[in-house]
């Protein structure tokens, strides 16, 4: 089986080199298309592609799978998901994945994904579970995956995009990646997917999930349209904005615009978030949702006082 895996790059080289060793690590009974898709980086980034290239090409590089096609490209793009899809666009393989220049596959995990997609003709997309990890790879706690559920993705996204592995046929049939989304696209790809096609949860550590100042996830100055576009679609799929999302929204909304000296209380900052997201959730949903009023649990109300960071490492 051939399978095809995309890393966009953008000036990140001091993660590069252990995402590009990950990958053609890899062991087993399976041949690998290996896309990188850098975006013109001025890192060294371009150097560390092409010292793996020369190390596979003269063989001294050694391989442990059936064999590794190992293809490249450093140009502008308009973004993520503009690079993603440049690079699906040379993809060989029947089954499709991508793994970020800051995040590494575990030992085994192409081989695990071949053999279920190979046992399991009829599942389109394959995800299991991931680590989170800090910048020097060291483990900090584990991403909340869950078995599949459509209706719950509509407010929780359990499904951790490096772990996450689908074929060429279901991926084409939705349209592939939106490529005006910034921050959301795989967690829109797979409600796309999860709606015409089998999804399946696995057991398995596939890899290693990294957290640092640099990353989407992490960049404060980012986090209000993350949290945007993450609403916006919620709303299209499911006809519902999802009280969580209006609320995180919300908070770093508040958090943008406050004086400083205020959101350095947490109380006030809490209470603004809810005066909005209260506002915004009537307008949104054009009343309340008995589904929002099960979102107000003890737990998901502790979470209102806790960082970030500390809601991702549970």
């Amino acid at each position: 089986m051939l399978i095809s895996i995309v890393t966009p790059s953008y000036n990140q080289g001091c993660f590069l080199a252990e995402t590009i060793e990950s990958v053609i690590s890899q062991e087993g009974d399976f041949h690998i298309d290996y896309i990188i898709v850098d975006g013109a980086s001025t890192d060294g980034s371009v150097e560390i592609i092409r010292r793996y290239e020369s190390l596979l090409h003269s063989g001294e590089r050694p391989i442990r799978c059936r064999g590794i096609t190992y293809r490249w490209q450093s140009e502008k793009d308009q973004g993520q998901t503009d690079a993603l899809m440049k690079g699906f666009a040379r993809a060989d393989g029947e089954i499709l994945a991508w793994l970020c220049s800051d995040d590494t596959y575990l030992p085994g995990a192409l081989q695990t994904a071949v053999a279920f997609f190979h046992e399991n003709p009829d599942v389109s997309l394959l995800y299991g579970d991931a680590w989170y990890c800090d910048p020097a790879g060291t483990i900090t706690g584990r991403y909340p995956v869950e078995d599949f559920d459509l209706s719950r993705l509509a407010y929780f996204n359990f499904i951790c995009q490096p772990s996450t592995f689908f074929r060429r046929e279901a991926f084409v049939t939705v349209g592939g990646l939106d490529n005006s989304l910034r921050f959301a696209m795989d967690y829109d790809l797979f409600i796309r997917i999860g709606k015409s096609f089998a999804c399946r949860y696995l057991s398995q550590f596939f890899s290693r999930y990294r957290l640092h100042e640099a990353s989407k996830t992490m960049r404060d100055d980012l986090l209000f349209e993350n949290h945007e576009e993450t609403l916006r679609l919620a709303l299209k799929h499911f006809g519902w904005a999802p009280l969580n999302f209006v609320y995180g929204s919300c908070a770093y909304y508040c958090l943008a615009r406050l004086p400083k000296v205020l959101t350095r209380f947490r109380a006030l900052h809490v209470c603004a978030a809810l005066a909005c997201m209260v506002f915004r959730s009537l307008r949104l949903n054009r009343g309340v949702r008995k589904n929002d009023l099960q979102l107000l649990t003890p737990a998901n109300i502790r979470k209102l006082f806790k960082k970030r960071e500390e809601i991702l490492l549970g």
